[in-house]
């Protein structure tokens, strides 16, 4: 109790300035014309505001003004996230060309490297042992990048990222406090709190989306913390933050190899992301797909608790769930509808699946090229 009690003032005071300061996003919004742009990726109508970041991040910056005595790795990372949030207001201001927004997003990564200290640090594998500061700031680099890039990429239905991010961050608080850093205990309380105080606005049907200030944002703290806190082990340092952030790593590696697989550059847009396969293949509503994702991170997140306590229970569940994972991947073609070994490894073994006309997914497709195009879904999509 004692330690709940002592956990409420950084989490109540970031979710009451959030919850405040939204309404007043969204007036900001509406005066300055910064709205969602309706194309052939999203469904929402109507004038939504973008910007509702804002209100989240001056929930996190004031509630650590506050509570947090800032040391040189705090303040750099507070100065990097300044820069990545900027280059994300004007981004949902302007649409900003990807290499500009990847230039906010190097310019951030370079900082906290620079004058945090933030980095992985010796790395211990079984058979070697890697103690190279080039490898570790480079790894570090992209571990920065590509998460940020993450979140921001599963910022595709209301609520999603800022559920998302709100389970893993309170993950890694969680295994913080097991670990004895107050530090990210009390960074991730005060994020989640500023997380939690948007959420009922940007939950479906959502009156204000958080826009790539924010998915950048979360996304670069997110990636910040996990260098700051998981070092130890190779498989803690680079384990525990892949496991937490399955669901958004995922859907990102996918995306690569789905576009290169069709010849297109991988920061042009499409609609097969995982939320736009349960939606649109698997014919969940709007609000269920946000659920079954929060769900799915969930078990991940369980499973990095769990591994922490008990490594070899964590691996057999992380097996299972990977597992099902890959099957899903392969059933609905996510990387490419003529790939998937392991159904095909199965349909040569034992005969099943078999292949049939009407199949539900389409790796039992018998003729993709067949297959009518769906139709736009009338949601409210971000």
């Amino acid at each position: 109790m004692n330690l709940v009690l002592g956990a409420l003032p950084y989490f109540l005071t970031a979710f009451l300035i959030s919850v405040l300061f939204t309404p007043i996003a969204k007036r900001i919004g509406f005066f300055l014309g910064i709205y969602a742009v309706e194309n052939q990726r999203t469904v929402h109508h109507g004038r939504i505001v973008r910007i509702g970041g804002l209100a989240i991040y001056i929930a996190f910056i004031i509630t650590m003004a506050v509570y947090v005595k800032a040391d040189t790795t705090i303040n750099a990372i507070l100065i990097g996230s300044l820069i990545l949030f900027i280059g994300g207001v004007i981004d949902d201001m302007f649409d900003l060309k990807p290499m500009i927004k990847l230039g906010f997003e190097v310019a951030a990564a370079l900082f906290v490297l620079a004058f945090g200290g933030i980095e992985l640090g010796t790395i211990h594998l079984p058979f070697l042992s890697i103690d190279s500061k080039a490898f570790s700031y480079f790894v570090s680099f992209c571990w920065i990048i590509g998460v940020s890039n993450a979140i921001n990429l599963m910022d595709g239905l209301d609520g999603l990222a800022a559920g998302i991010s709100f389970i893993m961050i309170s993950v890694i608080g969680l295994i913080g406090f097991f670990m004895g850093r107050r530090d990210i205990c009390v960074i991730s309380l005060i994020l989640i709190g500023a997380i939690g105080g948007f959420l009922p606005y940007n939950f479906h049907p959502a009156s204000i989306f958080m826009g790539d200030c924010a998915a950048l944002f979360l996304g670069y703290i997110i990636a910040c913390l996990a260098l700051l806190g998981f070092k130890s082990t190779a498989f803690i340092t680079l384990g525990f933050p892949i496991i937490i952030l399955f669901v958004p790593l995922a859907d990102t590696v996918l995306a690569i190899l789905r576009r290169k697989s069709q010849g297109k550059k991988i920061t042009e847009a499409d609609r097969s992301h995982l939320h736009h396969v349960l939606m649109y293949k698997m014919g969940l509503s709007h609000r269920n797909t946000v659920l079954v994702l929060y769900f799915v991170t969930f078990l991940f997140a369980c499973d990095a608790v769990l591994m922490y306590f008990h490594e070899g229970w964590g691996l057999a569940l992380l097996a299972v769930l990977f597992g099902l994972a890959w099957i899903f991947i392969e059933l609905t073609g996510m990387i490419n509808p003529h790939f998937h070994p392991l159904i095909g490894l199965l349909r040569r073994t034992i005969g099943h699946p078999v292949k049939k006309e009407d199949a539900f997914f389409e790796a039992n497709k018998l003729e993709y090229a067949r297959r009518p195009e769906l139709p736009p879904r009338e949601e409210n999509e971000n």
